[in-house]
C-alpha cells in the first residue's frame, strides 16, 4: 500500500513506523520541518508529499487537531479522488466528522472518522513507536448507513497497525464517551497536581499517585481545542464527579463513618463490575 500521513507527532509517526514495518510506501507532511527531516533521515518515511500525490494513494490520515485538519480537509478535498480513503484522528467527532462526511460527498471520495485508543504521556515523533497501536481498541465512526463493505475495508487499511478490537459508534456517542474516558482523566490529573502538596510528594509516593498524576503532563494548546469542541459532555462529567466528591467531602467532614463506607463500597462494587469490560 502507499500511504500520506499528515502530521507526524507521536500518533502519525507511530502510525508511520507501523505501515513501513510492514513494508508499504509511507509518505509524510508536517508543519515543522525538522520533524519531516527526522522522519526521512530515520527511515520513519520514504518522504514527502504533494497535493498531486494525495489521488494515487490508497489512505490518507490525518494526524492534526480538529480544527486544523478540518481547514486541511477543505483544502485538499477536490484532489483526493476515488481510490483513497481518508481518516482522521482526532479526539473529538462531531465537528470533524460533519465536514468529513460532507466534503466526501460533494467530491467522491471515501471518509470514516477514527480514534485510536492509545498514546503516551510525551509528544513528538521521537516517542513514536511502530507497536504503539498493538492490541489496542480502534474506533471507527463511519458515516451514518455507510456500508458494511467500506466498514471492512476501513480496517483493512487499518491492519499494519496491529489494532485489538474495532469499536463502531456516531459522533456524538463517541465524544460523550471520550469525555468520560479520557478528557475527565487529564482534567482530573492536571487540577490533583495543583496541591501544594505536590511539590512535596518525594519520599511519600507510589504506585497510586503515579497512576493518577500520568496524563497531568499534557500539551496545553492540543488539550485545550479538545475540552472546548466538547465543552458540553465534558461539562456533565465535570458536574457529576464535582456532585460526588461533594458527598466525600460532607462525609469526611461530618464524621459520618456509615455514609463514607457506604460511598467506598458503592465505587469498588462500579469498579469491579466494570473490570471486566475494559
Amino acid at each position: 500500500m502507499k500511504i500520506a500521513i499528515c502530521g507526524l507527532g507521536l500518533i502519525g509517526g507511530s502510525f508511520a513506523r507501523a505501515y513501513k514495518a510492514e513494508g508499504h510506501t509511507v509518505l509524510g507532511r508536517d508543519i515543522n520541518e525538522s520533524t519531516m527531516s527526522f522522519a526521512i533521515q530515520n527511515g520513519i518515511c520514504d518522504g514527502t508529499y504533494g497535493d498531486a500525490d494525495i489521488a494515487s494513494c490508497d489512505l490518507l490520515i490525518i494526524a492534526l487537531c480538529p480544527q486544523t485538519a478540518i481547514a486541511y480537509l477543505e483544502s485538499i478535498a477536490p484532489l483526493v479522488g476515488e481510490k483513497c480513503t481518508v481518516i482522521d484522528i482526532c479526539g473529538t467527532k462531531r465537528d470533524v466528522c460533519e465536514a468529513g462526511y460532507r466534503l466526501a460527498k460533494e467530491h467522491g471520495f471515501r471518509f470514516c472518522g477514527t480514534h485510536p485508543m492509545a498514546g503516551l504521556h510525551f509528544s513528538g515523533i521521537h516517542y513514536s513507536r511502530a507497536d504503539l497501536f498493538k492490541d489496542a481498541s480502534m474506533v471507527l465512526v463511519p458515516r451514518e448507513g455507510e456500508s458494511e463493505d467500506f466498514i471492512n475495508e476501513v480496517k483493512a487499511l487499518l491492519a499494519p497497525a496491529h489494532f485489538g478490537r474495532f469499536t463502531l459508534c456516531d459522533p456524538y456517542e463517541h465524544d460523550k464517551m471520550i469525555a468520560y474516558t479520557s478528557q475527565l482523566a487529564h482534567v482530573v490529573s492536571n487540577a490533583y497536581v495543583k496541591s501544594p502538596t505536590a511539590r512535596m510528594h518525594h519520599g511519600f509516593s507510589a504506585g497510586s499517585y503515579k497512576d493518577l498524576t500520568r496524563v497531568a503532563k499534557l500539551d496545553e494548546n492540543m488539550w485545550t481545542e479538545l475540552f472546548l469542541q466538547n465543552a458540553d459532555c465534558l461539562g456533565a462529567e465535570l458536574d457529576g464527579i464535582i456532585s460526588s466528591l461533594t458527598e466525600y467531602k460532607k462525609a469526611i467532614e461530618e464524621k459520618d463513618a456509615n455514609t463514607l463506607r457506604s460511598l467506598l463500597r458503592e465505587g469498588r462494587i462500579i469498579k469491579e463490575e466494570t473490570d471486566g469490560n475494559v
